[in-house]
């Protein structure tokens, strides 16, 4: 059995600091140590999207990530971009437009889409597309989630005069 290494970083603004396994994935880190259950764990090879999440402002894959590998880093999960409120329309237009089902692909496409938007203000259905594709789901058929990041795209364009950024 190897030894514990003791982890300090901050999780969605909070210090954290735990003795943990030299294995322990950064996914299964938030999920069993931090009760922060918004972070999914599907494929555990990356593919999948669902374990997405903010590691120093860039998007990271959870599952491929281990934890021991974020000593000092920030890292934000579904659960810290929700509490901050920043992805409150985008949450109301996947509500609006029926863009989730079973919900175990969401905070990853969520997680996806919102850094899309704060790079690309106005991205044509075939960037959300193709930006999006990293996220995998099986419920939806894709089209309810274009429609969702597209109608939060243009509402924010509108809100801000027509302007792009």
């Amino acid at each position: 059995m190897t030894k514990p290494v003791l982890l300090t970083l901050t999780v969605n603004g909070e210090p954290v600091s735990r003795a943990v396994e030299p294995r322990l994935t950064l996914a299964d880190f938030l999920r069993d140590e931090l009760g922060l259950k918004g972070t999914h764990v599907g494929c555990e090879h990356g593919v999948c999207g669902a374990c997405t999440l903010r590691l120093n402002g860039v998007m990271a894959r959870g599952c491929l990530t281990l934890a021991v590998q974020c000593e000092g880093a920030s890292v934000e999960t579904i659960e810290g971009v929700t509490d901050s409120g920043t992805l409150k329309d985008l949450q109301d237009e996947f509500v609006a437009r029926n863009a989730l089902q079973c919900g175990f692909c969401t905070p990853g496409m969520l997680m996806s889409a919102a850094e899309l938007l704060e790079r690309d203000p106005a991205p044509s259905r075939e960037e959300i597309r193709d930006h999006l594709s990293g996220n995998y789901c099986r419920c939806t058929g894709y089209q309810s989630i274009v429609d969702a990041v597209e109608a939060t795209a243009l509402d924010r364009v509108r809100k801000r005069g027509g302007q792009g950024q």
